[in-house]
């Protein structure tokens, strides 16, 4: 891969087109993430919101165009390149993907296990703080299985912050929470941002927690960007299909 320059973008994209044998879910996607900021992807069910983010962390290959983070090209990345990479990426799956068979604790130390060389004593501190950073820190000994939607979302994040990247990736961050719930979600994505100075970039269907937390909103629609800008411009749109999305965030 090519050496990274201070210039670069956290994540650049450049033609990106992906389809799975129909018509194409993403048709020659443009954009670069702003550094320490939160990027929201809205768009209909169907639209590619997913499979972007797949793209951008390794898990499919692109039929065409590149993808570039922090000035590596990931498209064309060998696997021990891409893995490398990935160390630089936090990941929020929808549903928290954590292991069923581990308990909290264990959930999150699993990343400072494969890929540092922390001592047993640095690798529980460095867990346990993590944890206390998202509210989780005297549920670490529970199951999954033991705790709520929303808290499993909150060890998930603690997860996805154990290597302490530079971006983190979120899919559908408050899908399936309760109101409450979702702003506290919502609340923390915008403290790394603030206090961490990370970089993110959040798929949602959710215009209220979109509304609460970007800086920057893309919408996806028929494989292409629809809009691309801030809610000032959002809400000034004309477009037919962005003035529905203005009023259900009215």
């Amino acid at each position: 891969m090519e050496q990274q320059t201070k210039s670069e973008a956290p994540i650049t994209v450049a033609g990106l087109c992906k389809s799975f044998g129909g018509p194409a879910v993403l048709d020659g996607i443009a954009f670069q993430l702003e550094p320490r900021k939160v990027t929201c992807v809205l768009g209909r069910s169907g639209t590619g919101k997913s499979v972007l983010l797949r793209l951008l962390i390794g898990i499919e290959k692109p039929d065409a165009g590149s993808i570039c983070l922090e000035g590596h090209d990931i498209s064309t990345a060998s696997p021990k390149e891409l893995n490398e990479a990935r160390k630089k990426v936090g990941f929020l799956f929808q549903q928290s993907a954590l292991y069923d068979s581990m308990t909290i604790e264990e959930n999150v130390a699993f990343p400072l296990r494969r890929h540092t060389r922390l001592s047993g004593v640095e690798r529980r501190e460095r867990v346990h703080q993590l944890l206390e950073s998202v509210g989780m820190d005297r549920d670490f000994a529970k199951m999954p299985s033991e705790i709520s939607g929303g808290m499993r979302k909150r060890v998930g994040l603690a997860r996805a912050l154990a290597l302490e990247p530079k971006i983190v990736m979120f899919d559908e961050p408050t899908a399936g929470l309760d109101p409450i719930t979702a702003a506290e979600i919502a609340k923390l994505i915008v403290e790394l941002r603030d206090q961490r100075h990370i970089t993110s970039i959040v798929v949602t269907h959710d215009i209220h927690t979109a509304h609460a937390i970007a800086d920057r909103l893309l919408v996806l629609d028929g494989g292409k960007i629809l809009f691309d800008g801030t809610f000032e411009d959002f809400h000034r749109s004309e477009n037919p299909f962005i003035a529905l999305l203005v009023k259900d965030a009215a």
